[in-house]
């Protein structure tokens, strides 16, 4: 993927422009977070489902979490390997790094 830049050269958008975390990007669209890079076999997806109020902040509540495959051949429903609700990001970000290196060791295990 490349962008433009202000002065109209144009540059390629790594995975290393992302937020990391545990060596993998973190991204996020809205109450939608992708751990993971989209070139490994295995994603996580993770999706807000409920907020609260904390101390004035607004934090995430209900945090469903998915186990999917990258391949985009795959039809949606078929993607999706493990899900979990989880009470809070910490806890999806838990489990969310747990299924993805097990997956991604199995992964190459096999390969």
């Amino acid at each position: 993927m490349s962008t433009k830049k202000a002065n109209g050269k144009e540059t390629n958008k790594t995975e290393s422009e992302f937020p990391m975390y545990k060596g993998k990007p973190l991204v996020r669209c809205g109450d939608t977070l992708y751990y993971g890079s989209m070139k490994d076999k295995f994603v996580i997806k993770m999706e807000i489902k409920s907020k609260k109020e904390v101390a004035g902040q607004e934090i995430a509540d209900k945090v469903v979490v998915q186990l999917m495959y990258t391949d985009s051949t795959i039809r949606n429903r078929k993607q999706i390997v493990k899900t979990s609700e989880k009470n809070g990001l910490y806890l999806a970000m838990d489990i969310a790094e747990a299924w993805l290196e097990r997956s991604l060791a199995k992964e190459s295990a096999e390969a």
